[in-house]
């Protein structure tokens, strides 16, 4: 999905809804592993930092969580 660079929502919320709707979606089941933050840079053509941020978000939120070493994974089903 690339980013809406008009948009007013900013391109990491623009990340996290994505990612969201793929999770909700079934792309990513619960206990699934997502791609690292360099890939999901590189497929949404945004910074690490960016995709950090999302990320973060949808931790903040309980539907994904980081474990150092294995990755990011998720948490819970919609």
């Amino acid at each position: 999905m690339p980013i809406d660079r008009g948009s007013v929502t900013p391109p990491w919320r623009q990340v996290a809804a994505d990612l969201q709707a793929r999770i909700d979606g079934g792309e990513f089941p619960p206990g699934s592993r997502i791609p690292s933050i360099l890939r999901l840079a590189e497929e949404y053509a945004v910074s690490p930092v960016t995709v950090r941020k999302a990320l973060d978000a949808l931790k903040d939120a309980g539907v994904l969580e980081a474990t150092s070493g294995w990755g990011t994974h998720v948490t819970r089903s919609p």
